[in-house]
């Protein structure tokens, strides 16, 4: 006798698009991540289901405040968003926290361990992870994580943090769909600034040392200090905002009233100048322009597929120079 246990009765069958329209508005997060997983999905017959949902949900979005968070290795991120996700659903807000896992160049798997990472959020009501596979995408993001966002904001949740999977050279395209972007830093502030790249400081609106406890608490000090120096003397990326760096220890919850503050101040300021509405309206444009490029380029891929094959056979044998075989293909 199978002793499984069933799954539940929404779950037997793929639910059609108005149960999916419904329960995202309803804020049901079952049937939340069942339309991501729609969105996400790269098979054909899923498109047009995908387009009516997102369609439908689209009055009920641009209500969010999303922020953008990434930083090296080892800076603590999942501990902070825990720390700043428990904090904030006690202050009454709902959060989701959309958490990009980076994708084996080899196999293309990914582990997804975010979840397990955010134990204390996962568990709190107000609080929604969706961990996805970066997959060949650049940017440090996963290739639906706009649509990503839209559904969760038409479900309800007010603040929206995208984690990224870490800095590196093309870690920039989650800045061109958040509204503030947060750069999270270890201590050894010099050690750091060698290391890190400035393209990625320059595109943030504040820097937080994390893990300011115990004995690095006087080197997060420092790193603060240094921070602050170079960020001084660097253009900053929002217009009439300058920004800071801030210390925290997420592990002891401290800091996290004066990010939180400062992210409001942020909000109030880009909203009375006119910038956030400004920035909304680039990141729709910016995504359409990003849309049409991939669409252009899978299709001029698929209509001139054997020429490629044959273009790449030459150049990977040495019979034809790689600038001369991409003429001869556009031509």
């Amino acid at each position: 006798m199978d002793e499984s246990p069933k799954r539940p009765r929404k779950f037997r069958q793929e639910p059609d698009a108005s149960t999916l329209i419904e329960g995202v508005r309803n804020g049901d997060r079952a049937l939340l991540a069942r339309a991501i997983t729609l969105i996400e999905s790269r098979a054909t017959r899923h498109f047009d289901k995908a387009q009516e949902v997102l369609q439908a949900i689209l009055p009920d979005t641009g209500k969010s405040i999303r922020i953008g968070l990434t930083g090296v290795p080892g800076a603590g991120k999942s501990t902070f968003l825990e720390a700043m996700g428990v904090y904030l659903c006690e202050k009454g807000h709902k959060i989701a926290v959309l958490a990009v896992d980076p994708s084996s160049a080899r196999t293309g798997g990914s582990i997804l361990g975010d979840k397990t990472r955010m134990e204390k959020l996962t568990q709190l009501e107000n609080a929604f992870i969706r961990p996805s596979p970066s997959g060949d995408q650049l940017g440090g993001i996963a290739a639906k994580t706009r649509e990503a966002m839209l559904l969760c904001e038409a479900a309800g949740y007010d603040i929206l943090f995208i984690e990224t999977v870490g800095v590196g050279q093309s870690e920039t395209a989650v800045r061109t769909m958040t509204d503030f972007f947060l750069l999270l830093q270890i201590t050894g502030a010099g050690d750091e600034l060698q290391g890190i790249k400035k393209g990625i400081i320059e595109l943030a609106d504040a820097i937080v040392i994390n893990k300011a406890d115990g004995d690095n608490l006087v080197k997060a000090q420092q790193a603060r200090s240094e921070f602050n120096r170079v960020l001084h003397i660097i253009q900053p990326f929002t217009e009439g905002w300058s920004p800071k760096a801030y210390t925290c220890s997420a592990l002891e919850g401290k800091g996290l009233e004066e990010i939180w503050q400062m992210i409001n101040d942020f909000v109030s300021q880009t909203e009375k100048s006119g910038v956030f509405q400004r920035r909304r309206r680039e990141q729709n444009v910016d995504w359409f322009q990003s849309l049409t490029h991939a669409a252009v380029l899978a299709g001029f891929q698929q209509e001139n597929a054997d020429k490629l094959k044959s273009l790449e056979q030459k150049v990977g044998d040495g019979e034809l120079p790689v600038a001369l075989a991409v003429k001869e293909l556009l031509g």
